[in-house]
C-alpha cells in the first residue's frame, strides 16, 4: 500500500498526483491521510469550542478533493482515506508500518530558493522505515529518467533496488552518480597520488556495485556518472533532467535530520524534482 500525506497545499496536490501514479504503475492501493492537530489551538486563554469541528470539517474536504484528484489521475486505482487525531509527522510515521511506501508535499519555507523543505517532511524521511518521497509543488516536464546516488557502501543496495524498480516500471533510464573526493590529506604534497588510477577505481566500485542489478533489470537503461564532485552538488544537477532522484540514507544520529544523513538532507533541500530517501534499516 502507497500513503500520501495530505493538508491542502498546492505540494499536497502534487503528492496526490505522484502517489495516483506510482499506486498505478505498482499495482498497489492508495490510501490517503490527512493528520488533524488540535494543539496549535488548545491554549487556555484563547478557548474555542468550535476549532474542533472547524478542522475535522476542513480535513475532510481535504480528503474529498484528494479522492477526486487520485481518481482523475488513475481511476483505476482502489483508493481509501483515513482522517487521524494528532501531529502530522507522528501520524503519517505511525501509518508507514503498513506501507511499502510514504509520500509527502515538500513545504516552502520562503527567502532561499533551495530551502524548499519543511518539518514534516524532514521528519517523516527521517524516521520512517519504508521509502519516503517528497515532491515539490512545482509543474516540470517530464523526462522519463531517474536518478540514483551509490557510494562504496553497502548500504547503498536498498536504494539501488528502489530506484531500479522505479526506472523498470517507468520503461526510463536510470542514471547512476558516484561523486567522490580525495580525502584531505590527499593536498599534502608529501603523498602522491595516480589520478588515473583514482578514476578507474572509482568506476571500477560503481561498476562492481550494478552488475547483479544489470542481471536483474536487463530491460533497464543504465548511464553512469562517475565524477569527482560533492554528492550534493552533482545530484541537484543530475535533478534538473530527471523525474526522481533516489538517495539512501543510513545516518545514525537521534533527530530527524541526522538521521537523513548530510546527502540525503542535502539533496531533499536542493534537488529540483522529487525525491526518495530509501533507508538501509530500521528507523
Amino acid at each position: 500500500m502507497i500513503i500520501v500525506g495530505v493538508d491542502g497545499s498546492v505540494a499536497s496536490r502534487a503528492a496526490v498526483e505522484w502517489a495516483a501514479n506510482d499506486a498505478f504503475r505498482a499495482h498497489q492501493p492508495l490510501r490517503i491521510v490527512h493528520a488533524v492537530d488540535h494543539s496549535p489551538y488548545q491554549i487556555a486563554r484563547f478557548p474555542s469550542d468550535d476549532w474542533p469541528d472547524a478542522l475535522v470539517r476542513t480535513g475532510h474536504r481535504f480528503l474529498a478533493e484528494a479522492v477526486a484528484l487520485a481518481h482523475e489521475r488513475q481511476p483505476d486505482v482502489e483508493v481509501t482515506t483515513e482522517l487521524i487525531e494528532g501531529p502530522a509527522a507522528v501520524v503519517l510515521r505511525e501509518q508507514s508500518k503498513d506501507a511499502t511506501e510514504v509520500v509527502v508535499g515538500s513545504r516552502g519555507l520562503g527567502g532561499f530558493a533551495g530551502a524548499l523543505l519543511g518539518s514534516v517532511s524532514v521528519n517523516v524521511a527521517g524516521h520512517t522505515r519504508c521509502p519516503v518521497v517528497v515532491v515539490r509543488g512545482e509543474r516540470r516536464e517530464t523526462f522519463g529518467e531517474v536518478t540514483v546516488g551509490v557510494d562504496d557502501s553497502p548500504e547503498c543496495e536498498p536504494a539501488l533496488a528502489y530506484a531500479f524498480e522505479q526506472a523498470r516500471r517507468r520503461g526510463g533510464t536510470l542514471r547512476v552518480v558516484h561523486a567522490w573526493q580525495l580525502p584531505v590529506h590527499a593536498f599534502a604534497p608529501d603523498i602522491p597520488y595516480d589520478m588515473d588510477e583514482v578514476r578507474t577505481a572509482q568506476h571500477r566500485l560503481v561498476t562492481d556495485r550494478l552488475a547483479a542489478f544489470r542481471e536483474e533489470y536487463p530491460q533497464v537503461t543504465v548511464v553512469e556518472d562517475v565524477l569527482s564532485a560533492h554528492p550534493v552538488n552533482a545530484l541537484a544537477d543530475a535533478s534538473d533532467r530527471s523525474d526522481l532522484v533516489v538517495v539512501g540514507s543510513h545516518g545514525r544520529g537521534v533527530m530527524g535530520s541526522v538521521l537523513l544523513g548530510s546527502v540525503s538532507r542535502g539533496i531533499l533541500h536542493h534537488a529540483r524534482c522529487a525525491v526518495a530517501v530509501v533507508r538501509s534499516g530500521p528507523a
